[in-house]
């Protein structure tokens, strides 16, 4: 399964976008939509700057190689595309091993979806803290799991 336009679009909102390279809220340097890795090395500071064009190829390319690819490895269950999206969002956000060691993925694998609802609200933190953004994206990636 491959993330679909809705599933995109979710992620460019939560993510905004930088042309320039600058720190993300855990101190990583990032660029365009939320990219911390090109294909040959990590995002640096001292980057050149990158067009929205360039930012959505990044994007969709780390999504369907790395974050959708590791979804369709490790849920074991059948997904809806509204599913689909809204883990893989979750995995882009938080990296394929915070969603390979999660509760969240248990509960899919076991076909707890309820349960699985309510662990997205569980991912709210960053550097220790309540993240009103955070708070605001697992809302609307656990309502796109259910819808």
């Amino acid at each position: 399964m491959l993330i679909s336009d809705n599933g995109i679009d979710l992620i460019k909102n939560f993510e905004g976008f930088m042309s320039h390279p600058y720190l993300d809220v855990a101190m990583v340097p990032t660029i365009g939509y939320g990219t911390t890795h090109y294909h040959h090395r990590a995002v640096r500071l001292d980057d050149q700057d990158i067009s929205k064009k360039t930012a959505t190829y990044l994007l969709r390319t780390q999504v369907d190689e790395i974050y959708g690819r590791a979804v369709n490895h490790l849920v074991q269950v059948p997904l809806t595309q509204n599913q689909f999206d809204a883990l893989v969002s979750f995995t882009y956000n938080l990296g394929v091993g915070a969603f390979k060691g999660s509760t969240l993925l248990r509960d899919i694998n076991h076909g707890k979806i309820a349960a699985a609802y309510k662990e997205f609200h569980k991912w709210t933190h960053a550097n220790g803290k309540v993240n009103r953004g955070l708070v605001a994206r697992r809302s609307k990636e656990s309502k796109l799991f259910l819808a």
